[in-house]
């Protein structure tokens, strides 16, 4: 089975996109290849480490990725979240 590619964005991939990135890996990650990004990154909410470690997800190593760069990267996605 070939994966969907799903792609997450919000302003900074500070919050909302990184968490609904790592919930949907979690909860459906052998059928979707996931990602996130911000339009202008910047630091991950260190409220959102710690909601998503009580979920038994650790991002604290994680960066913030711009959806900028995806796109020069020649990177497409199935579904994109905003």
């Amino acid at each position: 089975m070939i994966k969907q590619k799903v792609l997450f964005i919000c302003i900074h991939n500070s919050a909302r996109s990184q968490m609904a990135e790592e919930l949907l890996r979690k909860m459906a990650g052998d059928r979707f290849d996931v990602a996130s990004a911000g339009l202008e990154p910047g630091v991950i909410n260190p409220l959102v480490v710690k909601a998503l470690s009580e979920e038994g997800i650790d991002i604290s190593g994680k960066k913030t990725v711009s959806a900028f760069d995806l796109l020069k990267e020649g990177k497409f996605y199935t579904y994109v979240v905003t």
